[in-house]
């Protein structure tokens, strides 16, 4: 097994940071105090192999809400074709599209291979619990794949006029509750620790056999207590490693872990690779598929 599974990375490539995200870029590079440089694809799989991670990769299309192009599925899932041993793919839809996001959803998932979809409700200017997008998830679900949902606050729109068209109330976690009750066969991954709601997001990980949480997009010295005592404990299973690269990077994100207390070694392991391994069942990797 790698080291760890990294759900939550972003690629450092034009296509996202100056395409798909574009106007919001200088606003998350000040959110997250970091200047993001553009990488190579190459760069970016040998930085992983180092870290001895494998990283799962996150398309975009947010495209009816901010009118920015996606960062495309088949871009993500031709990196992971070149580099099967270091990364994962995710695909992403924009719900506004209707049956054509459907469509993509299923040959995301069938024709290129990739493992899971990935939404952030904000920047999409959508509700999970909308009535209109229920095919979509009920497709995903029958796809056999889960669905990554940003929650909690953003670093996309923070300290633009507006925050730049991005409504936190789409991105609380009690949307996803609903989602969970109404479609149980979908497996849900809240992403980030979900600050100001953490307490939700317990609730419901306590609560909905099909949800879960990974903690990217904070150094696990930030992460609300409560959140880290529930990863750390009863919990446990429930919970997963993100790093939110390039924003965070991942070596960085695991040196501030070592310093936090009260986990034991089998919590640990849950964490960084034990929880991914049983979601990602489904997905062959450099010939070994996580089972």
């Amino acid at each position: 097994m790698p080291r760890a599974i990294d759900f939550h990375v972003h690629l450092p490539i034009a296509e996202f940071m100056d395409v798909a995200i574009g106007k919001y870029r200088a606003g998350a590079e000040a959110f997250f105090h970091r200047e993001v440089k553009l990488r190579d694809i190459q760069e970016i799989a040998g930085y992983y192999a180092e870290q001895d991670m494998v990283g799962v990769l996150l398309a975009w299309d947010a495209e009816t809400a901010t009118g920015q192009k996606p960062l495309r599925n088949d871009t993500v899932a031709e990196i992971v074709r070149r580099f099967p041993q270091q990364f994962i793919g995710f695909g992403s839809v924009d719900p506004h599209k209707g049956d054509r996001a459907i469509a993509e959803a299923e040959r995301a998932v069938r024709d290129l291979g990739l493992s899971g979809m990935k939404f952030h409700p904000g920047v999409q200017a959508f509700s999970p619990t909308d009535p209109r997008f229920r095919p979509l998830f009920e497709r995903i679900a029958a796809l056999g794949v889960p669905a990554l949902f940003h929650t909690g606050t953003s670093g996309l729109g923070a300290n633009m006029p507006g925050g730049g068209g991005v409504k936190l109330d789409y991105t609380r976690p009690i949307h996803l509750d609903s989602l969970a009750t109404d479609i149980p066969s979908l497996t849900i991954i809240g992403a980030h620790p979900s600050w100001p709601w953490e307490q939700e997001m317990i609730a419901i990980l306590q609560h909905k056999p099909n949800v879960y949480n990974d903690l990217s997009g904070w150094s696990p010295k930030y992460i609300p207590e409560a959140l880290l005592r529930e990863a750390s404990g009863r919990l446990n299973h429930k919970f997963l490693f993100g790093s939110d690269y390039p924003f965070i990077t991942p070596d960085r994100w695991l040196a501030d872990f070592e310093r936090v207390g009260g986990w034991s070694d089998e919590a640990k392991r849950a964490l960084l690779w034990g929880n991914g391994q049983r979601l990602l069942a489904h997905t062959p990797i450099a010939g070994m598929t996580f089972a």
